[in-house]
């Protein structure tokens, strides 16, 4: 821990040199939580409409199983990209059946529903998206 010290303590002295202060927190009060996917859901239930909640609804009630103790911000694509993986595969197979992908693109939309509310109400930022290999 001490090793730990005083590397902050030299860098605090590098940035005072420089005239750079860093602010600590001590009251985070003042800071809002980001919910967790167990308390933002029943918002997002209630904002959507019918139609969303048909269709999302049965998505959304194992996202809150799987994820609920999880906050917004602490879900990862990989976990939503595994679930979608999951809907697809296990997706009932009929005569008009396209192998499980349209469930797993309601999974997609069903959490960028989530994510595009909790955008909207200020609660978490759009990070730019990496550009792709070509």
């Amino acid at each position: 821990m001490t090793a730990q010290f005083d590397r902050i303590t030299a860098a605090r002295q590098a940035l005072a040199k420089l005239g750079v202060t860093i602010a600590e927190p001590h009251d985070t009060d003042h800071v809002p939580r980001v919910p967790t996917l167990g308390e933002y859901l029943p918002i997002v239930i209630a904002a959507a409409g019918p139609g969303a909640n048909h269709t999302y609804g049965t998505y959304w009630a194992p996202m809150a199983t799987a994820w609920g103790h999880r906050h917004l911000d602490e879900l990862l694509a990989s976990d939503i990209e595994a679930t979608k993986n999951t809907a697809a595969a296990s997706a009932r197979s009929r005569r008009s059946s396209r192998h499980g992908r349209h469930a797993g693109e309601h999974v997609a939309a069903a959490a960028r529903a989530i994510y595009n509310r909790a955008i909207a109400d200020g609660l978490i930022e759009q990070r730019p998206a990496l550009p792709t290999a070509s």
